[in-house]
């Protein structure tokens, strides 16, 4: 894969938790003590961390072994919620090298935003408690719009905010999702091998357009002015 830059490219829109912030460690944090009440052993960090991108989903699945269709699994899940909205803004901080990839894009006049599948309850205070986010001209929640990754609505919903050509912005995401999404939102896409992805994931069987190992690597894709 020949390292051109894309010329065309006027914004860049990522995913959130696992692209450019670690929350793994709240929300592995919120499962863990959901165990731990119910008097069971608490596990380590390194067995929720590879799930932390899945969200609820996966931390109850990783805390009891359920999955969304079980029963009990919308109560447990607002009981988790509630446990990571107290948590969330202890420790969730940016992956070394964002900050420095931030100052780029702006350095090249470079618009960017955020679109996730977190809910806006929790992605609102996030970004707002932090000074990475006081540059993004969208932010995208999970609830948004009707519809969240893989569907494309909530990335053409970025780029309707930002007056940028779909076609025109890279959507970076660490989740098969969000390659998925900007590919059908008619997006340039790039793959994460960052973040909190398993020893079992190959991003290169996702079919994104370029695949990046460290947050700066994006750079050598993107337009220099």
């Amino acid at each position: 894969m020949s390292k051109v830059p894309w010329a065309d490219i006027q914004a860049v829109l990522f995913d959130l938790d696992g692209t450019l912030v670690d929350s793994a460690p709240e929300l592995g944090a919120a499962a863990d003590r959901m165990r731990v009440e119910r008097g069971m052993a608490s596990l380590p960090l390194s067995a929720y961390r590879s799930m932390a991108g899945a969200g609820a989903r996966g931390m109850l699945g990783v805390a009891f072994g359920l999955r969304p269709e079980d029963a009990q699994f919308p109560e447990l899940r607002e009981e988790f919620f509630k446990n990571y909205e107290a948590l969330m803004l202890d420790g969730t901080h940016a992956f070394e090298g964002v900050e420095a990839l931030i100052a780029q894009l702006g350095a090249r006049r470079l618009p960017w935003g955020v679109v996730t599948n977190k809910a806006s309850r929790f992605t609102v205070p996030l970004t707002g408690s932090m000074p990475l986010f006081r540059t993004a001209q969208a932010i995208i929640s999970g609830d948004t719009t009707a519809h969240s990754k893989p569907h494309p609505a909530p990335l053409l919903e970025a780029a309707r905010r930002m007056r940028v050509d779909p076609a025109r912005c890279v959507y970076v995401g660490d989740d098969q999702r969000d390659i998925v999404a900007g590919r059908a939102a008619g997006m340039k896409t790039v793959a994460v091998a960052y973040g909190y992805l398993g020893a079992e994931a190959d991003v290169t069987l996702w079919e994104a357009d370029a695949v990046i190992s460290l947050p700066l690597d994006l750079l050598q894709w993107l337009p220099s002015a």
